[in-house]
């Protein structure tokens, strides 16, 4: 049985000045795609041109949620930022691998890998320390954040570590 909800809901964190990472937690389809393409972009606009999306918590993704991760993938590109996917659960890697969106967007496997990865190539300068974590929620209306964070997981899905 499948269970649509309208809700979909936003961790933020900044580890880094001008970075943010984002949690999505909820299915990413025709209902909330939107909910995510606005929230995100708010994200960037308030001074974290580079993103990256926490998809471990992503249960379900449909075109219109593919569409949204392109949209910000563009948002990004136009404030000189990034967007990185970590922990793509293998569901979702798949449709990136068929519809080719794997060849534009890194996926690493963990949040913090993207932040190395990002750091090291030279897309953030500044080293900050650890910093807040904040909450935006789309979640129909509620208001209610979420603060729950799963650990991150060992498993590769970076195009990067495969054998040429």
């Amino acid at each position: 049985m499948t269970y649509v909800t309208d809700t979909l809901q936003l961790t933020v964190q900044h580890p880094r000045p001008g970075l943010a990472i984002a949690t999505v937690a909820g299915d990413v389809d025709t209902r909330t795609a939107d909910t995510l393409r606005r929230e995100a972009s708010e994200i960037i606009q308030q001074g974290c041109p580079h993103l990256i999306l926490d998809l471990s918590k992503v249960g379900f993704c449909d075109s219109a949620g593919l569409s949204a991760l392109i949209g910000l993938w563009h948002a990004t590109e136009a404030v000189h930022g990034s967007l990185g996917l970590a922990n793509v659960p293998d569901r979702l890697m798949r449709m990136l691998v068929l519809t080719g969106v794997d060849a534009v967007l890194p996926v690493h496997a963990t949040a913090a890998q993207a932040v190395t990865t990002m750091t090291a190539t030279g897309l953030l300068t500044s080293a900050g320390e650890h910093g807040s974590v904040t909450h935006a929620s789309g979640d129909g209306g509620t208001g209610e954040p979420t603060g729950v964070r799963r650990p991150a997981r060992d498993s590769v899905h970076d195009p990067a570590a495969e054998p040429n």
